[in-house]
């Protein structure tokens, strides 16, 4: 499964299912094939662009996100944390995200990460989020954790997430398209924290 996710910059991943998945479209490329499922985590910038997913949007893909997104694009099937949904083989539970003590991703923002179950994995597509106590519901196969410390996780706390929910394989995000953001180093340093307890995968960036 973990073959499967693409990393195409920053928050932005597909899954190459079936279903195929996007999360988080940003500066991405038009597709010859448009994808089953978009998912949106919140309505920043780097993570809502509604020119992104006009590219890849065809006419039975499904967005799925929270009201926030739904109030600013049509055609949005809204989550609210703990619900979920399944298209096709896939299982989509949305999950909280938010800053405990930055006003970036405040809790009432209603941001959202993803839990994705498919092909007999849980994947957990965290969003915007620092360490939170609903974290302790999640126990993935594969986490993709947020490493740039802007009202998300540091390195050192990424690794703690790690250490507790033990996932198989860990995804940074979240890296390496400011100069001012998390680097490949940053990546290098949360796979040196956490070697003993998961393999962190270091993507190349896929358009």
């Amino acid at each position: 499964m973990i073959e499967n996710i693409k990393w195409l910059g920053h928050g932005s991943f597909v899954i190459e299912g079936p279903p195929i998945i996007y999360i988080d479209p940003w500066r991405v490329v038009k597709q010859v094939f448009h994808p089953d499922v978009i998912l949106i985590s919140h309505e920043h910038y780097d993570h809502f662009s509604v020119a992104d997913i006009s590219k890849i949007r065809g006419p039975e893909t499904r967005i799925i996100s929270n009201e926030t997104i739904a109030a600013q694009l049509d055609g949005v099937t809204v989550l609210r944390p703990w619900q979920s949904i399944t298209v096709e083989r896939a299982s989509i539970k949305a999950v909280p995200a938010y800053s405990l003590n930055s006003l970036q991703h405040p809790k009432e923002a209603g941001g959202l990460g993803f839990v994705i179950s498919l092909n007999l994995y849980d994947i957990y597509y965290a969003g915007d989020t620092q360490i939170i106590p609903e974290m302790e519901r999640i126990q993935p196969d594969i986490a993709i954790l947020p490493i740039d410390d802007n009202g998300t996780l540091t390195v050192e706390q990424a690794a703690q997430v790690v250490r507790k929910m033990r996932p198989r394989w860990v995804i940074p995000s979240n890296w390496g398209t400011t100069t001012e953001g998390a680097s490949s180093m940053d990546a290098k340093t949360l796979q040196e924290l956490v070697r003993d307890y998961a393999k962190v995968i270091i993507p190349e960036q896929t358009r």
